[in-house]
């Protein structure tokens, strides 16, 4: 079974859309549970129109990882796929079909990515560049390097692999999900999938700018690389 875990704070416009298509396309057996951040808008109350496992901490996450990790202690599946509540598969059965089918056919595949993009209605030149960039960069260190790399909006492995590493960095604020990748790597192979499509908003870059957005990157990876902690100290500051 597949365990989907979705982090979110303040994800009404998104997350019907998100666990709708889910709910009315995905017919391999799955459960869906949603680590809210006590939002302060309806996402709880639609979150729970779609799923039965919505779980509302008594105080705010210090961090993304720590919902994540939040998910994972209550997942019952044999693989966790860990998504962004504004990302969205066209086909997800086919699409966790095909995923499924690689972890089958190789025992030493722990994790699985795929490529990123922006919603056709709402892309931009600026998010083509940018996404063909970095899938290319995913492409490389999974498949050619063995580093390991990968975005929060889509990421699969295997339970026993994410249990291994001692799940996500919850005291990373930012690079937890290129850190998890990474570590996973080290005990078995990552793998980028160009065929599996992850679309989302690309709301952060439309809202500050490609520019602002990739320098702040860019910052946030070279900190946690030279310093092995993250710049930030809040979650909040780099939503």
């Amino acid at each position: 079974m597949i365990s989907i875990i979705i982090p979110t704070y303040n994800e009404e416009k998104f997350i019907g859309k998100t666990l709708s298509d889910l709910k009315e396309k995905l017919t391999l057996p799955h459960e869906i549970i949603i680590t809210d951040d006590k939002s302060l808008d309806s996402t709880v109350e639609i979150a729970r129109r779609y799923v039965n496992k919505v779980l509302v901490p008594e105080k705010k996450h210090i961090s993304i990882a720590a919902n994540r990790n939040e998910g994972a202690s209550h997942a019952s599946g044999e693989f966790f796929v860990f998504m962004d509540s504004d990302s969205t598969i066209a086909d997800p059965n086919r699409f966790f079909t095909e995923a499924l089918s690689r972890f089958e056919k190789d025992p030493n595949l722990v994790a699985l990515t795929g490529r990123i993009g922006v919603w056709k209605e709402l892309e931009t030149t600026g998010d083509r560049i940018v996404y063909s960039i970095f899938n290319l960069v995913h492409h490389i260190k999974n498949n050619w390097l063995h580093v390991g790399e990968a975005s929060g909006k889509f990421q699969m492995m295997r339970r026993r692999a994410f249990e291994k590493v001692g799940g996500y960095r919850e005291d990373l604020i930012t690079r937890e999900d290129a850190d998890m990748f990474i570590r996973l790597a080290k005990i078995g192979r990552t793998y980028y999938d160009h065929s599996l499509v992850i679309l989302h908003t690309g709301r952060r870059a439309h809202r500050i700018g490609w520019p602002k957005l990739l320098y702040i990157w860019m910052l946030e990876t070279f900190w946690v690389a030279a310093f092995n902690k993250s710049r930030v100290s809040e979650w909040k500051d780099v939503r």
